[in-house]
């Protein structure tokens, strides 16, 4: 690929602009859209405007805007640092942009790159930080694209953390000495304590922290221990706070059932570690797991605990949170989509539905080995909706028990394998039917089974029947 496929036409730079005037000609969408735009920055604006249009009008007078309702004349650019022709005239746009050249002043005419000097970026504003996308004017649909992408991604908070940071300046290069000691103090800055009291609006409790780090810059960062669920799979199912903490993580401690792509989202220079927790292969037992947790938070490691589903539904965080108390490492939990609602979705299926089921139970169904009925089955006979978490080795026990309880052998009953993804697989029945289940050994990954009256309400056009050929591949499903 030729080099000059990687070199822009434009040199992207942020032009000072506070108190300066910026100009902005027109009355319609092409004018209102540059003004709001320039008003996220404290340049004094001015709109030439002499017939604007009813809702710029109405912006134009709820804000500090200067509104000149006079024609355009070349005069009028005079002593602006920036002007944009924005009257959806091109002709008009086009002596604007001459004017503005003449006296050797940057102008843009909107829609007309090649009467442009500058072009308008897709802005991110976290003030003082800003993120501008620009494509020369090839691409703005896909600039704001990009824009969405990143708002989304970016703390609301980043802004009030930079500002704590200028604040600080003075102070660090007082306490902090220069070079890498330096910057290791703002990166724990900007990725620990401080950064995570700001983002929960403790603005008073991110200064003592940072207080505290100045203080201590030359000594360990303490560790932090995030325990994140990451969802059923599907990488735009994780939550935007677990990206984060991603994209923050020195290590990331992660199971079986979490996708590689997943694990993937994380820092690039991040350790990665495999724990291997499924059902039946375990390369790491929970209290090796937790004793590695311990030995990471000691060595100041801030570390994500990546854990398949939600970690608070059978995921054992319990164990994890009580380990990390005791020997006082400072952890937080991080909730994920547990698999029961990725299943429910991958079906349209209502797991509450009025006048139907009114209630919802997650099981295992493990416990149905004991003599007892466990509370859960006696709430199926109720009406609640069931999830079985792991249901393929147990379908057999679980239809067995509920029918002999009383449960209808016609109860419909939805069946999902790798729920949330893209390669699920979708199969239905009924009660009677479910044995058939643990015959289908081809479903290798995780399986969801739900039980209970309001499944029927689910939409099965892209599910196979339970019922078949044993030997028969389950549906697969793209959507």
């Amino acid at each position: 690929m030729a080099a000059t496929e990687y070199q822009l036409s434009v040199f992207p730079a942020f032009v000072k602009v506070a108190g300066a005037v910026v100009a902005v000609f027109g009355n319609g969408a092409e004018a209102f859209a540059k003004a709001r735009l320039i008003k996220n920055t404290s340049a004094r604006v001015i709109a030439y405007a002499d017939r604007p249009r009813a809702d710029y009008a109405e912006f134009l007078a709820t804000s500090d805007i200067e509104v000149r309702r006079e024609p355009f004349a070349a005069t009028q650019v005079e002593g602006a640092v920036l002007v944009f022709a924005a009257t959806g005239d091109a002709a008009a746009d086009r002596a604007i942009v001459a004017a503005a050249r003449d006296r050797n002043i940057p102008a843009n005419a909107v829609d007309q790159p090649e009467h442009c000097d500058f072009f308008t970026p897709a802005l991110v504003n976290r003030a003082p930080i800003a993120v501008a996308i620009g494509t020369e004017g090839a691409g703005p649909v896909l600039s704001q694209m990009i824009r969405a992408e990143i708002d989304r991604r970016l703390p609301k908070t980043l802004g009030r953390l930079a500002r704590l940071a200028e604040d600080c300046r003075a102070a660090v290069d007082r306490t902090v000495p220069r070079g890498s000691a330096r910057r290791a103090f703002w990166r724990r800055f900007f990725r620990g304590d401080v950064a995570s009291a700001v983002e929960k609006g403790d603005v008073a409790g991110a200064r003592r922290n940072a207080v505290r780090l100045m203080r201590g810059s030359s000594s360990a960062e303490p560790g932090r221990i995030f325990l994140v669920g990451a969802g059923p799979g599907a990488e735009d199912l994780l939550t935007l706070r677990a990206h984060r903490l991603l994209i923050e993580a020195d290590t990331i401690v992660y199971d079986a059932l979490v996708p590689q792509a997943v694990v993937d989202m994380g820092r690039r220079d991040a350790e990665r570690i495999s724990v291997g927790k499924r059902k039946g292969c375990h390369t790491k037992s929970q209290d090796e797991i937790n004793a590695l947790l311990v030995a990471l938070g000691r060595a100041g490691k801030r570390v994500v605990r990546l854990k398949s589903g939600d970690p608070l539904v059978f995921g054992r965080a319990g164990e994890e949170m009580a380990v990390l108390r005791n020997a006082g490492i400072p952890y937080e939990v991080v909730p994920g989509i547990t698999a029961a609602f990725a299943a429910a979705a991958d079906f349209e299926l209502p797991l509450t539905l009025r006048g139907v089921a009114s209630s919802l139970v997650f099981t295992t169904g493990h416990d149905l080995n004991g003599e007892a009925l466990p509370d859960w089955a006696r709430l199926a006979l109720s009406g609640a909706t069931v999830a079985v978490y792991m249901g393929r080795t147990v379908a057999a026990s679980v239809a067995a028990r509920l029918m002999a309880a009383g449960l209808a052998d016609d109860t419909t009953v939805a069946v999902v394998e790798n729920a949330g993804r893209d390669e699920r697989r979708l199969l239905h029945g009924t009660l009677r039917e479910l044995p058939d289940l643990e015959a289908r050994t081809e479903l290798e990954g995780p399986v969801m089974v739900i039980i209970g009256d309001a499944v029927a309400g689910a939409n099965f056009d892209r599910s196979e029947p339970l019922r078949g050929k044993v030997a028969r591949r389950a549906t697969l499903v793209r959507i």
